[in-house]
C-alpha cells in the first residue's frame, strides 16, 4: 500500500513536511513560506539545558511551532498523538496509512538506517512523514533527503521511540481538513509580526538579539573560563547546532530572506526585496563565524581565526538582524 504522495527535498525537516503535506492537499506553499508563515525565526542560547553534557543553542522555534502555527493560520485541523506504547503507536500509524492519509513523525535521527554514519547522532527532533507500507517496511519521505526512502518497522519504531533529551514518544500528526484556498497575506504579515517581537523583545538575556550578544561575551571567555580543550568542545556544540541540526542559524537566516522575497509580492511591498538581501548578508556572517569555529575545532586556525574573532561576528549577526527586525514591524 503505497499513497500518491509527491516527495520534494527541503532544507530543514519541520518546514519541508509543512510545505510537502499542505502541497498534498492542493496548497502550493514553498518551504520558506512555510518557515515563514510559521515564524521559524528564533535564537537561544540555553546554558542551563544540555544536550550531550554541553549548553544547547536554537537557532529556530521550538519544535512544532512552525507546523502548529502555519495551519493554524491557514485554517486547518491537524490531529496530534503521542503514545506509551509502541506496539499501538505503530497500529495507530498503519490505520491511518490503510486510509490514505500521509503521516508525519517525529523520531530520533540516530535510529533511522538510511542516515550516513557520520550524520548518526542523537537528536530526538526530527521530522519526516511516511506514506506508505511495503511488507515489514515502510515508505518515508525524510525531506532532508532527495528521494524517498524504506525502513524497517524494528528501526521505525526504535527511532519513534527513542530515549534521551526530548524523547519523541511516538509523536504523530497529520491534516484532518485544508481549505481549498487560502489567503496568504495576513499568515505572512502575522509570521513576520511574531518573529520581530520575539527577536527584539522577549525578556532576559539569552534569547533573541539579546541572546546573540550574550553568547558573543560567553565565547570571548571561554578559552580562560574552560580551558582550551573544554572550549572547543563548546565551539563545536555551536556550530554542530548551526550548520547540521536543521540548516541552523545561516541556513534559517537564508530561509528567512527567501520568505522575505516571496512574501514582497504576496504583500505588494518592494522594501522587503531590500531586507531580503540584507538578511541574507547576515545569513554570509552567521557562515563565517561556523567557519572560524570549525578551523579552531580541527586545528586548521589561520591568525585571523579566534575566539575574538567570532564574538565579533556574532554581534554583527545581532546587529544586522536587529536592524532588519525594526524595519520589518514598521512595514507590517
Amino acid at each position: 500500500m503505497k499513497i500518491d504522495f509527491a516527495h520534494k527535498q527541503s532544507a530543514h525537516c519541520e518546514s519541508g513536511v509543512c510545505s510537502n503535506l499542505l502541497r498534498h492537499y492542493g496548497l502550493e506553499i514553498s518551504e520558506a513560506m512555510a518557515f515563514g508563515m510559521g515564524s521559524g525565526m528564533f535564537f537561544g542560547y540555553l546554558p542551563f539545558i544540555r544536550v550531550n553534557k554541553l549548553p544547547l543553542t536554537t537557532y529556530r522555534c521550538e519544535v512544532g511551532g512552525i507546523f502548529k502555527r502555519v495551519t493554524k493560520r491557514l485554517g486547518c485541523r491537524v490531529h496530534w498523538q503521542k503514545f506509551r506504547n509502541p506496539d499501538k503507536a505503530m497500529a495507530a500509524l498503519d490505520e491511518q496509512l490503510d486510509q490514505g492519509v500521509p503521516v508525519a513523525c517525529r523520531t530520533g535521527g540516530y535510529w533511522l538506517p538510511y542516515f550516513p554514519p557520520a550524520f548518526r547522532f542523537h537528536f530526538n527532533m526530527h521530522n519526516l512523514v511516511v506514506y506508505g507500507k511495503e511488507g515489514n517496511d515502510y515508505i518515508i519521505s525524510d525531506p532532508v533527503f532527495p528521494g524517498p526512502e524504506r525502513c524497517a518497522h524494528r528501526d521505525l519504531l526504535k527511532a519513534r521511540f527513542a530515549k534521551g533529551a526530548m524523547a519523541p514518544k511516538g509523536t504523530m500528526y497529520y491534516l484532518k481538513q485544508v481549505p481549498r484556498q487560502a489567503d496568504l497575506a495576513p499568515a505572512a504579515r502575522k509570521g513576520i509580526r511574531e518573529v520581530c517581537r520575539r527577536m527584539l523583545s522577549t525578556p532576559g538575556p539569552v534569547i533573541g538579539i539579546r541572546g546573540i550578544r550574550f553568547l558573543a561575551g560567553q565565547v570571548r571567555k571561554w578559552p580562560q573560563k574552560l580551558g582550551e580543550e573544554r572550549a572547543l568542545l563548546y565551539v563545536g556544540q555551536l556550530i554542530r547546532m548551526q550548520e547540521e541540526l536543521g540548516t541552523g542559524g545561516a541556513g534559517f537566516r537564508f530561509m528567512f530572506a527567501a520568505f522575505l522575497q516571496e512574501a514582497a509580492t504576496l504583500l505588494e511591498t518592494h522594501h522587503l526585496v531590500e531586507l531580503s538581501r540584507a538578511m541574507t548578508e547576515v545569513g554570509d556572517r552567521w557562515r563565517k563565524f561556523a567557519v572560524i569555529g570549525g578551523r579552531l575545532c580541527k586545528g586548521r586556525a589561520s591568525g585571523e581565526d579566534s575566539y575574538e574573532a567570532m564574538a565579533t561576528l556574532l554581534n554583527e549577526c545581532a546587529d544586522g538582524e536587529s536592524a532588519v527586525y525594526r524595519e520589518l514591524l514598521q512595514i507590517v
